[in-house]
């Protein structure tokens, strides 16, 4: 397996838009080992192909507390969504900030697994919210872009500070 490198907002390649997925190989299979041990390692508890600069329609997530209950969502589509929630979500893509962002609180996702086998599944609170922020980078979306502009070009001005220090 190899740790791969996670892009920092603002990289315009966090901007584009992921295609389906149509080849199941093993590839694809060593790519999904790589992603969780990416996100492991980070740590983080989503991370989507888009984020390490493979715009194809794939995320993972865990949001157990043991890290114990890996999911792969390849070509994730929400087939109803119901409630509000607002929680406090940070980003892989954006290191070190936190803020408050509303989201739907339950929803019905279908996707394929890693051998291309159609599953559908009913999450609610963090495991929704998670799915739907991963989902979001597949359309070239970040946390960031629920917030005002000025917050926005806050967290955009202190991370290219950072990065330039590197």
């Amino acid at each position: 397996m190899a740790l791969l490198n996670i892009l920092q907002f603002p990289d315009p390649k966090l901007r584009t838009v992921a295609k389906l997925v149509t080849l199941f190989d093993d590839e694809l299979k060593q790519f999904v080992n790589d992603m969780f041990e990416t996100m492991y390692e980070a740590p983080g508890i989503g991370l989507a192909a888009s984020q390490v600069d493979r715009h194809v329609r794939l995320l993972v997530i865990d949001v157990s507390d043991k890290k114990d209950a890996p999911r792969c969502f390849i070509n994730p589509e929400i087939l109803k969504s119901t409630d509000e929630d607002r929680m406090d979500e940070g980003c892989l893509s954006v290191p070190g900030y936190y803020e408050p962002v509303t989201r739907a609180g339950h929803v019905w996702v279908r996707a394929q697994d890693v051998k291309g086998e159609v599953f559908e599944i009913e999450a609610e609170g963090l495991e929704a919210v998670c799915i739907q922020h991963e989902m979001d980078h597949l359309l070239g979306r970040l946390f960031v872009d629920y917030l005002s502009p000025l917050k926005r070009n806050r967290i955009r001005s202190k991370l290219l500070k950072q990065q330039k220090q590197l």
